[in-house]
């Protein structure tokens, strides 16, 4: 599948996963992506992947299916609601070791089972050193790793082969990045953890980058 589909990740969904990872340096930290497939006929096919919304920083609660699916079923309804046709389209993970650049196994589970309802499905990992150049303004790189499920089921890196399979949709958005880390916005973003000790907290974060 990812031979033949590039994907565009937007500003807010970008920066809301950085911080995330910011939030919780010493944790694993995951969440789903949101979006839609953008002129599904076209050649190649475009996923253009518009938010992020964190899950978890708890090692324990990343493998939990029922945590996963309770999750999935309130993004995938409050989405809905929008019509403008965004779902699940992917999964965010970043590891607690900075020297750390290995897809890990429950992020190739999570990512098996959004491939279900979603077969062109991405997952993203955080590269916490290129994170790290970012928030310092030294770098206009992607701070993620492109993975997508190949024909034998297994989760590959994109772009080994030279292609450029992922994009950041706005250029200056590790600038924008940086300028949210020196506003300590991390500090105000909240993942579904938070919210299953706090139900006041709003996990989906609106107006978190206003």
């Amino acid at each position: 599948m990812g031979a033949e589909c590039r994907y565009e990740v937007a500003q807010a969904a970008y920066v809301k996963l950085a911080l995330h990872a910011l939030k919780h340096p010493s944790a694993a930290v995951n969440g789903l992506l949101v979006g839609r497939l953008v002129e599904p006929s076209s050649t190649p096919v475009v996923v253009s992947v518009v938010d992020a919304v964190p899950l978890s920083h708890h090692p324990h609660h990343l493998p939990l299916l029922p945590t996963l699916e309770l999750a999935l079923t309130i993004v995938e309804d409050h989405f809905a609601t929008q019509g403008e046709g965004l779902a699940v389209v992917g999964y965010y993970h970043a590891n607690p070791r900075r020297d750390d650049a290995d897809l890990p196994p429950v992020a190739k589970r999570v990512g098996d089972h959004i491939f279900r309802y979603f077969p062109r499905s991405a997952v993203l990992l955080v590269d916490n050193k290129k994170l790290e150049e970012a928030v310092k303004g030294k770098s206009r790189e992607p701070v993620v790793q492109l993975y997508t499920r190949d024909s034998s089921k297994s989760w590959r890196q994109a772009g080994s082969d030279g292609s450029s399979q992922l994009a950041l949709k706005e250029p200056s958005t590790n600038v924008v990045l940086a300028d949210h880390v020196t506003t300590k916005k991390w500090e105000k973003i909240v993942d579904f953890d938070d919210h299953l000790d706090d139900i006041s907290r709003d996990w989906l974060n609106p107006g978190l980058l206003d």
